[in-house]
């Protein structure tokens, strides 16, 4: 019973460390984002659809990000076990 609680509580900070570097991700894409002129590639930049567009771009390449580090560390902690 004592693994199958260890084994639980290490995949429950796995699962927060990888929402945390997801979240940072996304802020950061947000952040970066911010230095785009959307007012020279959509119609109205301070529409609601610009908006959105900015929040769900700076999602989708937060969570791309985010996604290449977590597989990163994983593959880095997988080539351990060669050794």
């Amino acid at each position: 019973m004592d693994y199958v609680q260890q084994m639980n509580t290490s995949m429950g900070m796995n699962g927060m460390i990888n929402i945390f570097i997801t979240l940072i991700c996304i802020a950061c894409s947000w952040w970066a984002l911010q230095e785009l002129h959307f007012d020279k590639i959509v119609k109205k930049p301070k529409s609601v659809q610009s908006k959105v567009l900015q929040i769900l771009l700076s999602v989708g390449l937060g969570y791309q990000v985010a996604r290449f580090f977590i597989d990163y560390f994983n593959w880095s902690t997988w080539l351990s076990g060669m050794f």
